[in-house]
């Protein structure tokens, strides 16, 4: 399968008219993927800096890019109303033409959370309530009139080896893996979705329907080589702002390089 590239672009410490101006120029310079993530809160530098929602983003995304896809990286099922969010994914995949990739995670910053006068259960209490939440998506996204515009795949995002390697392998199209804290991350990320594979196995999935992606920070680059070798079909660069567009050039030619 053909390696395909992408780009998160930060939503903290920037502006409006930044964002707007990298993600038309990176669907430009031909990404396969557009990304944001979903916080309330800068998670690094300043905590009282500026930042902005996810959605709201995506929606703004979704008709100001022609050609990549685009998608949260990941929405964290505990801010909304999991009915509310599939109704929010369907409407922002139609007015993207059906480009949208619905990435979902359990959430970990607690002050977000606190905050915001949400609830931060334990870990056992978050994948409770998160399965239950992909559970409820999937069940509004078949009730939605219209539905979807494209074939709106679910990514889930994480790395836990029992509760959220399992929930992909049952409900997930797409795995995600970000390895920042990693001291091998080629070699953890082949050991884990090996273990994905056994998971796939015991609920009776082939593991080949789950696409492994991968998301890197700039200077992991060099290992885009080795996340390919290693099974990973999608590579996304996570970028902060000031959003230097050369980094993603250089990903743009690994992917040359890999697919000549």
């Amino acid at each position: 399968m053909t390696l395909r590239v992408g780009v998160q672009l930060h939503p903290q410490h920037t502006g409006i008219a930044e964002l707007r101006t990298a993600w038309r120029e990176a669907d430009a310079i031909g990404v396969d993927s557009l990304w944001t993530w979903d916080h309330f809160l800068p998670h690094t530098g300043d905590p009282a800096g500026r930042h902005y929602e996810c959605w709201s983003l995506l929606s703004a995304m979704a008709v100001e890019t022609r050609r990549a896809t685009i998608g949260p990286l990941v929405s964290c099922t505990a801010f909304r109303n999991p009915h509310l969010l599939a109704d929010m994914a369907r409407t922002v995949d139609q007015l993207s033409g059906g480009r949208l990739v619905l990435g979902l995670g359990a959430g970990w910053f607690e002050a977000e959370h606190t905050e915001y006068g949400l609830p931060f259960p334990g870990p056992a209490g978050r994948m409770d309530a998160f399965a239950a939440s992909v559970a409820a998506v999937k069940e509004r996204l078949a009730k939605l009139n219209p539905g979807p515009a494209g074939p709106l795949p679910l990514l889930i995002g994480g790395a836990g080896r029992r509760r959220t390697l399992e929930l992909v392998a049952r409900e997930a199209d797409w795995w995600n893996w970000y390895g920042w804290a990693s001291d091998d991350p080629v070699a953890d990320f082949r050991e884990l979705s090996g273990v994905l594979d056994e998971w796939c196995e015991r609920v009776g999935r082939d593991p080949g329907a789950v696409a492994r992606t991968v998301m890197v920070n700039p200077d992991q680059l060099p290992l885009v080589e080795g996340f390919a070798e290693a099974g990973a079909v999608h590579v996304v660069l996570s970028l902060p702002a000031p959003y230097d567009l050369r980094r993603v050039e250089e990903l743009l030619k690994v992917r040359a390089t890999l697919t000549s």
